[in-house]
């Protein structure tokens, strides 16, 4: 909405005092403006109890006061403080006007006087009449709003035309500092960082129509405070250019809007971390139901029948010797089979060579078993906390794992590197692409293994250009 069409005025508020010609009242009345008539003073005064007068027309009572002893008698009452005093005068009689003037009249018309000169000093008293009532508003505004008022002269260098003295309590720079100074001026405390942001977005505003900014000023004691500025450009004649508005210091309702973010924001980060923990207690039961079935259905039985086969062999050997000896050599071939068995399980559940020698052995281990070529670009020879190593290591394994059963590739790096406390893992592979995070994947189970040690788990994987798995977990 055009700042113009912001403003709303009524209808003018005209008051005839005295013996005026009865004339008056309809001309003023055709020129769009209500218009009552009284006799006296008196009478004057008990018609402002109904509604205010913007314009008093004054002549003399009659056979009572004369127009300066009306004026005088108006100007008494506060309520006519910003109406605009039109005197009613002789021609012949120029003392009567300057004691009008005197008395309070802001203007006087003498008789004979023609509609036209009426309305023109009518005109000029309700113009007036309206300036002084905005001035009044304008320093009631000044000295009750909670902000600064301010009018600046973009045209030359921002210089501030008007402020108000709670620029001071905001700024820490007092008001008189600012008023037609090249050097203080509301850009120069805005924080540099927000500076050209500022003014990029007040230049672009469309002039007359208000801009809402919120930046950073730098108080006079250094201080960094949050500002509300609400405003508008305004264009003069002769290239001029106006920026009036109001600032407000914001300072703690940021601070209640971050904390409540932050706030928001940890229990969304909590409630993530429970279903992570939910997910992990679920794939661990999983893990250990698998790793049952396997030493059930495999190890376990082979064990089984490896009993049988001893009692078998020591019963040939007590009456067939020469047959126990190809039993006994299977029997060992069974015994071989049945521990790469067992160690395999175990390298699952959480590899020796980890435990033992750390992270860049276990690392190395994983690349030779690779069924793709895999180069280790770097791993750090430094032992960290047993969690942190456990999930570098299986976010390695599984990535290989994804590499070779899915990628379509032919090599694989992995670099491992400890940077501003964090342990950052990265595999990258020249396969298909394509890779996801889908849930119940072995890579969503791997993003909840990372994020419960407060870690971030990133793939990129586009279409044909292969995979790239980003994990860092803080240290």
């Amino acid at each position: 909405m055009p700042h113009s069409a912001t403003v709303r005025r009524r209808q003018a508020e005209v008051l005839v005092v005295g013996l005026a010609e009865p004339e008056i009242q309809p001309w003023v009345r055709a020129a769009g403006h209500n218009v009552r008539a009284v006799r006296r003073v008196n009478e004057a005064l008990h018609e402002l109890d109904k509604t205010s007068a913007d314009l008093v027309i004054v002549d003399r009572e009659p056979g009572g006061l004369d127009v300066p002893g009306v004026c005088r008698a108006l100007k008494k009452d506060p309520r006519l403080e910003d109406a605009w005093l039109l005197a009613i005068t002789l021609s012949a009689h120029k003392r009567t006007a300057d004691a009008a003037l005197d008395a309070g009249a802001d203007d006087y018309l003498h008789r004979p006087f023609s509609r036209a000169e009426l309305l023109a000093r009518a005109r000029a008293g309700l113009r007036a009449a309206q300036q002084r009532a905005d001035d009044a508003l304008m320093r009631a505004l000044m000295a009750n709003v909670p902000g600064a008022i301010y009018r600046s002269a973009w045209h030359a260098n921002y210089t501030l035309e008007l402020i108000s003295d709670e620029i001071e309590r905001i700024s820490g720079y007092p008001a008189a500092n600012f008023i037609a100074s090249a050097q203080r001026t509301l850009m120069s405390t805005i924080h540099p960082d927000d500076r050209d942001r500022v003014h990029e977005a007040v230049a672009n505003a469309v002039d007359g129509e208000p801009f809402v900014l919120e930046y950073r000023i730098v108080r006079a004691d250094g201080e960094v405070r949050w500002v509300l500025d609400r405003g508008h450009l305004l264009s003069a004649a002769g290239g001029r250019l106006w920026c009036d508005g109001a600032i407000f210091d914001i300072t703690e309702r940021r601070a209640a809007e971050e904390a409540l973010r932050t706030r928001e924001i940890e229990q969304a980060r909590t409630e993530e971390m429970r279903a992570s923990r939910a997910r992990i207690i679920e794939a661990a039961d999983s893990a250990r139901r698998r790793i049952e079935r396997d030493l059930h259905d495999g190890a376990q039985q082979r064990l089984v029948a490896l009993g049988l086969q001893v009692r078998l062999a020591r019963s040939r050997v007590e009456k067939q010797p020469a047959e126990a000896g190809p039993l006994l050599d299977e029997i060992g071939q069974e015994l071989s089979e049945a521990s790469a068995e067992l160690r395999e399980l175990a390298r699952g559940i959480h590899p020796a060579v980890l435990t033992e020698r750390g992270l860049a052995p276990a690392i190395a281990a994983l690349a030779d078993r690779a069924p793709v070529e895999v180069e280790v670009v770097a791993v750090p020879e430094d032992r960290f906390p047993a969690a942190a190593e456990a999930t570098a290591y299986f976010t390695v394994a599984e990535a290989l794992t994804n590499v070779a059963k899915y990628a379509d590739a032919t090599h694989a790096t992995v670099r491992l590197a400890r940077e501003n406390g964090e342990l950052q893992i990265e595999v990258r592979d020249d396969g298909k692409g394509g890779a996801q995070a889908t849930p119940g994947s072995g890579l969503s189970g791997l993003a909840d293994r990372v994020g419960a040690l407060d870690g971030v788990l990133e793939v990129e994987s586009p279409p044909g250009e292969g995979t790239v798995l980003r994990a860092v977990l803080p240290l």
